[in-house]
């Protein structure tokens, strides 16, 4: 199985844990930073274990430049365009980042008004400002 295949079948295989604000455990939640760690974790990204990523963080403010280095620093690179398995960054609301996982058929994602992780079809609603690839 190819890499993008990996990341899409970990984040459908997440698809109705419950959303907790910083979570990242299947069991009990996990928010948009906590699905792509643990979606790139199972897939096989090794520099994404626990602690790698930080787990308190503010859900409005940042910069996309500080998300930028945040995503490189764990080996990720920003592309132009998205494909089945890249990760996402989409302007959710005012000063408000929400990372999803691009499928091909639309996104996975952890949806706080739902209370758990969907997969929504077609574009994503929100403003999609960069994507990220691991690997080539």
């Amino acid at each position: 199985m190819k890499r993008a295949e990996r990341i899409v079948a970990a984040a459908r295989a997440l698809i109705g844990a419950p959303f907790r604000l910083h979570g990242r455990s299947a069991e009990t939640g996990v928010d948009c930073i906590g699905l792509a760690v643990l979606v790139l974790g199972r897939a096989g990204h090794q520099r994404l274990g626990s602690g790698s990523v930080p787990a308190a963080y503010s859900v409005r403010g940042g910069t996309l430049e500080r998300f930028v280095a945040g995503m490189r620093a764990v080996g990720l690179r920003r592309v132009h365009a998205a494909r089945p398995g890249d990760l996402v960054l989409t302007r959710a609301g005012v000063a408000q980042f929400h990372l999803m996982v691009a499928t091909g058929a639309g996104h996975v994602h952890a949806d706080a008004s739902l209370g758990k992780v969907v997969e929504m079809p077609g574009h994503s609603p929100w403003p999609v400002i960069a994507q990220f690839r691991w690997g080539r």
